[in-house]
Order: C-alpha cells, then structure tokens, then sequence
C-alpha cells in the first residue's frame, strides 16, 4: 500500500516541540493519536521531516506514515482534521511511492524568524515573534547573512548539544532579512540544519543589526568552529519552519 504524506501547519505555543515524548503534549504525539482513533486503536507511526522544539512553529511542516484503510487523499485530509486539536491542520495529503521517507528525501528546508522591532510590545502576538525593543540595522543584518551562504562547518552556529552524527556541515542557499514597518523576518534556506542553529543565527544576525558585530566577522566566527564565539539563541517563539521541499519525483 502506498504511503500518505501530509503537509500541516501547527502553533507550537502549548506543545513541548514535535516529537513524541512520554506524559507531555506533543504535535507528533497528536497526530499518532488521530491515526490511532481512525484506525481503531491500532498505531500508526508519523515520520515528520524533522523536529522543532518547544514554542516553534510550522507553516508547512510535512509527515508520512503508512496507513492501514485506503482512502483517498482527500478523505485522509479530511478525517485528520476532524480528530486533531484546533492548533494543528493538515493542508496537503497525497499518496507518495513507498520509497518516499519524509525526512531523508528533504531537497530543502526554509526557516523563518520573525522579530517585532518596536518601542512597546504586542500582547496579542507574544507567542508568535521575538519583541526587540532597541535600533535595528537592516542592511547590516542583511550583510551579515551573506556571510553565511555557502557550505560552511556551522559548529559555531549550533547547540553544544547538537548531535555530532555525521558531520556539522551545511550548505545555506539564502541568508537575508526583509523589513515592514516595525517587523523584521530573517529568512534562512538551506540543505539541512543543526540544533538551534536558526535561532543562532538570528540573535548573531541581531548583534550585528546593533552594531555590536561587524558582518564581515561572521567569517571568522565560522571558521572558529566553536559555540562560544556565536550569537545568543533567541527564543523559540519567533521561529517557524516555513516549507519543506522535496524534488519532483515526490
């Protein structure tokens, strides 16, 4: 039987990220569920194409699993959306080749970050972008992203507890900012990402921004290939994992 994949967006504000953990709430964890009550209590695994962590978002994050009914695409769509909570929703399912994995197909991955550059705070949209109170530079920031592009070893811009299995080398198609108004979004593309390494980026990107970084030091931070000489992890609640792409086979 063909596998379904599925496309959906989630708000992470009230999970503890997406992957499956015991005794806390998580976006895989209730996908598993709805396939499970769909299909009469008998479990059906989701394969995401990564993780995010607590408080992230998804615009377009996609899965695969390997379903026991056959429906059509439209009926999965349908009867996910009827057993999920209201903070996930499938866009997208198709029926892929069973070939397909969702995760180790991945052509490319786009991240988002979304700061709010504003005097005062936004109480509605706490949850959903990184406030910053204080000037920003943009073409500064922009700078400093292009310093980034290309295929880099990006220890410097990764978690200490990254996982070290196969390598800490990436390759970034596009690193820039775009500005409206009083929202900055940073806009990161690559072939795959280590932990916390948007989130890295960005507050390296920020300090920058406020001219506490020159953007042509980004080279040499690369090239330091350690933790200690990168930015601050800004929060989880301005990221969001904006797409996901695949070639066009799948």
């Amino acid at each position: 039987m063909a596998k379904i994949k599925c496309v959906f967006s989630y708000d992470g504000t009230h999970f503890s990220g997406l992957q499956t953990q015991p005794h806390v709430r998580t976006v895989q964890g209730e996908l598993e569920k709805a396939l499970t009550k769909i299909h009469k209590g008998t479990h059906i695994p989701v394969y995401p194409s990564g993780r995010t962590d607590r408080g992230v978002h998804a615009k377009a994050q996609t899965a695969h699993f390997e379903p026991v009914f056959q429906l059509s695409p439209i009926e999965w769509k349908r009867a996910l959306n009827s057993m999920l909570p209201a903070d996930i929703f499938v866009a997208e399912t198709a029926e892929v080749p069973a070939s397909f994995h969702a995760r180790f197909d991945v052509v490319e991955k786009e991240y988002r970050y979304y700061i709010l550059n504003e005097t005062e705070p936004d109480v509605f949209r706490r949850n959903y972008l990184f406030h910053f109170p204080h000037q920003l530079d943009v073409t500064r920031m922009q700078e400093a992203g292009h310093y980034l592009e290309g295929t880099h070893d990006f220890t410097t811009f990764a978690s200490a507890k990254a996982d070290i299995k196969g390598g800490r080398v990436r390759t970034l198609y596009d690193v820039s900012c775009q500005q409206d108004g009083g929202e900055i979004v940073i806009i990161v593309r690559g072939d795959g990402f280590l932990y916390n390494m948007v989130r890295i980026i960005a507050g390296t990107l920020l300090d920058s921004g406020r001219g506490r970084l020159e953007p042509s030091s980004i080279a040499d931070m690369l090239a330091q290939k350690d933790r200690r000489f990168g930015g601050d992890t800004l929060p989880p609640q301005g990221l969001y994992l904006w797409q996901v792409t695949y070639d066009d086979t799948f």
